[in-house]
């Protein structure tokens, strides 16, 4: 028996030994597993794209869209009634001012002019036989072979034949000036548009459009922008011509370039806006009338703004911040104020920034202060690409 109970001690302490060999060795693994895998998030970096802040000039400016109009445009009548003789010009072509666009048949109209002036030669004859009759009568008035009555009655005549060669010297004139309205002429320098009238119809006087002329060099570009935009407009204007620029949206290549010409002298109350005129040369007519296009007004530059990409900008319940990268590739929530944004989703960061500091533009939803990140592209060559492409044009919008 005491062997037996020597014999189950022993193994008990031999089982005993060996659970406390497995707690241990098992708290050891974790410990190491725990430590491996606090190692491994530790070391663990987030892919990140950045880009660096920059310093420039940023033009301030104001975007709207535009609708371009003739710089004049005319609705060509006929000023007198008749069959359309002639037609001049085709359908869309220049035609300067001055230029026959039109003929009215004349027949009608040469023939009352001759009938006028054959009027006016009649009464120009009876009117100086008068005048000689009026001499002759005054010697008998003084002879007393008339008698007054008669000498007043025959005066009286004689200014009546005045008075109508007068008429009939206006009659001629306006026969003229009808007989030169059958010959239309372009009043301005323009494109002219549709034929709205075939050669051969009857039109009527001061009532029938037979074509219209819209003025093209120049040309206005009517926009509209906030009220709230109009104390710095007059400011700016008040200084020297405000550049205005327009792009025709499916033409982004090119773009036209004109000055600030008129602002309208009252804000319309229902939409809140003002209504502004741009001029431009159009030389090129790359500006149509009727077009809509993109309009940037430049008021002024903004000297050494700091940029950064608006796809950096973060919003938070303080505020707006950004993801700075450090040099140990930490990266540190950074509040700032921002300036307005320009045209190529770019921003002005007024304060919180310093040029040359690396923002991150992608991956922030993964971040968190002092989380390690892995930077995938190159923020050098971001800033050669922003400083040199198109879409680095230095423009700051309201």
């Amino acid at each position: 028996m005491n062997y037996q109970d020597q014999t189950q001690k022993s193994r008990k302490a031999l089982f005993t030994l060996l659970k406390a060999s497995i707690a241990i060795l098992t708290t050891l693994l974790l410990a190491c597993s725990s430590g491996h895998t606090q190692q491994t998030q530790k070391e663990q970096r987030i892919p990140v794209k950045v880009a660096t802040a920059i310093e420039k000039d940023v033009p301030v400016q104001i975007n709207t869209i535009g609708h371009v109009e003739a710089f004049s445009s005319v609705s060509v009548k006929s000023q007198v009634a008749g069959e359309l003789a002639h037609v001049y010009f085709k359908e869309g072509q220049m035609v300067k001012n001055g230029e026959l666009m039109f003929v009215i048949d004349p027949r009608p109209f040469e023939a009352a002019l001759k009938q006028a002036e054959a009027n006016l030669a009649r009464d120009i004859a009876q009117m100086k036989k008068a005048e000689v009759d009026a001499r002759r009568y005054t010697d008998l008035l003084k002879k007393g072979i008339v008698s007054k009555q008669e000498y007043d009655q025959f005066i009286t005549n004689l200014e009546v034949l005045r008075s109508t060669v007068k008429a009939d010297r206006a009659a001629v004139e306006n026969a003229k000036l009808q007989l030169e309205y059958c010959y239309i002429r372009s009043p301005i320098t323009g494109r002219i548009g549709e034929l709205l009238v075939d050669q051969g119809n009857v039109v009527k006087d001061k009532d029938t459009v037979l074509a219209v002329i819209n003025q093209t060099k120049p040309i206005y570009v009517k926009f509209s922008v906030p009220e709230q935009e109009l104390p710095s407009i007059r400011k700016y204007m008040a200084i020297g011509d405000l550049k205005v620029e327009a792009r025709v949206p499916s033409d982004e290549s090119h773009k036209a370039t004109g000055h600030l010409s008129f602002i309208n002298n009252e804000v319309d109350s229902e939409t809140g806006t003002i209504t502004l005129k741009a001029v431009f040369p159009n030389e090129d007519e790359y500006l149509w009338p009727g077009q809509f296009v993109d309009v940037t007004l430049t008021l002024t530059t903004q000297p050494n703004a700091v940029v950064v990409p608006s796809q950096s900008i973060q919003t938070g319940q303080e505020g707006y911040h950004v993801f700075i990268v450090k040099p140990d590739l930490t990266v540190e929530p950074r509040p700032v104020v921002l300036g307005a944004s320009t045209n190529h989703n770019e921003t002005v960061i007024v304060k919180g920034i310093h040029p040359g500091e690396k923002v991150v533009v992608e991956g922030q939803l993964q971040l968190a202060p002092g989380i390690k990140v892995e930077i995938t592209n190159s923020p050098e060559g971001d800033i050669q690409s922003r400083s040199n492409s198109p879409g680095n044009r230095e423009e700051h919008t309201h």
